[in-house]
C-alpha cells in the first residue's frame, strides 16, 4: 500500500522544519493562500483558502505508515482535507494527499494585536527560495492575500518555533520583496 501525503504550502515546503521524504515540488489547483487569525493562536497564521481562479505552488511529503498524528499535531489549528484530485505531482500512480486549511469558520482578520512574525515568514520564503527559486519567492508573495496585517520583527528574537538561519542575502531578498507588498513592519516590544 502506498502513504499517504500532506501538500505543505508554507512552512512545510522548508524541508529543514521536518523530516518527511520523498518530499518534491507539487501544485495545488482551486486554492489561495491567506494570512488569517484564529482564537487557537495569538499571532497571524497561514492558511490554504478555497479560489477557484487560483493555483499555489508547495511540496508533497510522504507520511510513513499513514501516521497523521504528528503531522495534525503541529497542525492543531487545522483541518486536514482531502485533495489528491486537485494536486499536480511527478508521481506515479495516484497516491491520496491532504491539505491543511483552518476551517472559514474560524478565520479571523489578522491584526495589530496577532501579527505575521518576521521568522515565520523568513522560513516560508526561505523554503520557497530553496524549492523554487526567486520567481517561486515572488509566486508565493503573488498567490498570498492578508499582507496588510503588521509583520512583528523577532528576527533578533526569533519566536517561531521552527525558526531557521536566514543568510543575509536570502534576509535581502525577503525584505525587498516583502516590502513591495506594503506590508507593514512593527518593531519587537522589549
Amino acid at each position: 500500500m502506498t502513504a499517504p501525503y500532506f501538500f505543505g504550502y508554507g512552512s512545510l515546503v522548508n524541508t529543514a522544519t521536518h523530516s518527511y521524504g520523498g518530499a518534491r515540488t507539487a501544485r495545488l489547483r482551486g486554492w489561495r493562500r491567506a494570512w488569517v487569525h484564529t482564537d487557537l493562536s495569538d499571532v497571524a497564521i497561514l492558511s490554504a483558502v478555497p479560489c477557484d481562479a487560483s493555483e499555489i505552488d508547495g511540496l508533497i511529503a510522504e507520511v510513513p505508515g499513514a501516521d497523521w498524528a504528528a503531522l495534525d499535531a503541529r497542525e492543531f489549528a487545522y483541518e486536514r482535507l482531502a485533495a489528491a484530485d486537485r494536486v499536480t505531482h511527478d508521481l506515479d500512480g495516484a497516491p491520496d494527499v491532504s491539505v491543511y486549511a483552518v476551517p472559514a469558520a474560524h478565520h479571523r482578520k489578522a491584526a495589530q494585536k496577532h501579527p505575521i512574525l518576521l521568522s515565520y515568514l523568513d522560513v516560508v520564503l526561505q523554503g520557497y527560495l530553496h524549492q523554487f527559486g526567486e520567481a517561486g519567492v515572488q509566486g508565493f508573495i503573488a498567490t498570498t492575500d492578508g499582507w496588510d496585517a503588521p509583520i512583528l520583527d523577532d528576527r533578533a528574537a526569533p519566536r517561531y518555533p521552527r525558526h531557521q538561519p536566514i543568510a543575509a542575502a536570502e534576509r535581502a531578498l525577503f525584505d525587498k520583496l516583502v516590502d513591495r507588498t506594503g506590508a507593514r513592519r512593527i518593531a519587537l516590544e522589549a
